[in-house]
């Protein structure tokens, strides 16, 4: 028998865009969520013997708890390989909104495709624009042109205008962009991406305000005790 966790918000997508929507999400509430689904990646990355992909990272794929707290789930196209090695698929599954372009066009399931879906899952984190794929890819290009011209505040949601807030989107901003190179071999890895969000959160002038190891407790969830922040589901 399969136990599961009761995820009350739903999925990150919901809260920011469905009908379980929250129209004001506290800056370090935003950081916690970021922080805590890119633990949980880098888990499946690199904490186990075998390599994970998740293959399907999005928004919706983001489950959070009563205290919106992060679960990554649905491993419909994870891949569990040999570490090192790649896999070809001879078709693309996912959500095109996501998918890396090196995935979409050779069909190459890669970690670094994680960290780029995760790119696009940061931008819809801090800006409440949902991702929307067009063969320019446009939604992604132009955030990470505005980021790299230091203008990326301007795509913040309205609501948030703290100037301290608004630096740390920015340098969140700046962790997205190193997710969404072109070339996968430049991109950060997850766990850098973990330790990224991780000391922006330690620049937090509202780190009295986050609750910590965004983790769930061991006894939490008895069948996945080796697995911080990674909820399967079928």
């Amino acid at each position: 028998m399969l136990v599961y966790e009761y995820a009350a918000r739903g999925s990150l997508h919901d809260v920011l865009f469905g009908l379980r929507r929250i129209d004001i999400i506290p800056v370090h509430t935003r950081l916690g969520i970021a922080v805590g689904s890119a633990e949980g990646l880098a888990y499946m990355h690199s904490a186990v013997e075998c390599t994970i992909r998740h293959g399907d990272v999005k928004s919706a794929n983001i489950l959070l708890d009563d205290k919106l707290i992060p679960k990554v789930s649905d491993f419909g196209t994870t891949r569990l390989l040999a570490r090192g090695k790649s896999v070809k698929t001879e078709r693309v599954v996912g959500d095109l909104n996501y998918i890396d372009l090196i995935y979409m066009e050779h069909g190459v399931v890669t970690q670094k495709s994680d960290v780029y879906s995760f790119g696009v899952v940061l931008i819809e984190l801090i800006t409440r624009r949902p991702a929307i794929h067009d063969d320019r890819r446009s939604y992604v290009a132009s955030f990470v042109q505005v980021s790299l011209d230091k203008q990326a505040r301007h795509f913040f949601y309205q609501a948030i205008t703290s100037e301290g807030d608004i630096k740390l989107l920015e340098m969140v901003g700046e962790v997205a962009v190193e997710c969404l190179k072109p070339n996968p071999e430049e991109r950060l890895d997850m766990k850098q991406v973990e330790q990224c969000l991780f000391q922006i959160i330690g620049q937090s002038t509202q780190e009295t305000n986050y609750q910590g190891d965004v983790s769930p407790a061991p006894d939490d969830i008895p069948l996945l005790k080796d697995c911080k922040n990674v909820v399967t589901t079928d």
